[in-house]
């Protein structure tokens, strides 16, 4: 473990070595508080010691035949992979515009008509065409009014006179940049 050095690695390598189980025992225990003085601020972190004691089984290849205070890693269990996590997939149908939008539109579907409505239902087509032109070069406003009606289930109906504003597809950093540095000419 590089984290504490050759002369540490020498110390352990040597303790391995001693013939007499109990000086093999001392020489363990004098080895572990070395290496809690080379970090002690991590004293307060729980399990210290007995993280110690696992890195000192480590380091001697697991061939440090002592009693143990702690029970120790087994090297089996060092190279395990972690389990599987299952990541929540929910079910969109459209996944470029994200689940919130989709939520939203149930809640906008959901209201009763009004200026909040209106106002929110052209929030929520706004948002829909910069989420839809991250992922498409070329929008068209009828998809966009499409997609609306479909995922609200027929409750919010847009015609082709709704006008929603022209957008430009976002810039990238390094474009945002150099303009950004023409303004400053």
């Amino acid at each position: 473990m590089p984290e504490y050095g050759r002369n540490i690695q020498n110390m352990v390598d040597y303790c391995v070595t001693v013939k007499n189980r109990e000086e093999r025992t001392k020489c363990a225990y004098a080895i572990i508080n070395i290496m809690g003085n080379m970090f002690p601020h991590l004293r307060d972190v729980n399990d210290f010691k007995h993280i110690l004691w696992d890195h000192l089984a480590i380091m001697s290849d697991f061939k440090l035949d002592i009693d143990y205070p702690y029970e120790v890693i087994k090297q089996e269990e060092l190279n395990t992979p972690p389990g599987h996590i299952d990541y929540s997939r929910p079910t969109m149908k459209y996944r470029h515009y994200g689940k919130i939008l989709e939520r939203m539109i149930k809640i906008a579907a959901a209201m009763e008509d009004g200026t909040e409505k209106d106002h929110l239902v052209r929030m929520l087509a706004s948002q829909m065409k910069k989420s839809y032109m991250q992922w498409n070069k070329d929008v068209d406003n009828a998809k966009i009014f499409s997609d609306l009606y479909e995922l609200s289930d027929g409750k919010i109906m847009l015609d082709e006179t709704y006008h929603l504003a022209d957008m430009k597809a976002n810039a990238s950093p390094q474009k945002l940049k150099s303009i950004k540095m023409q303004r400053k000419r």
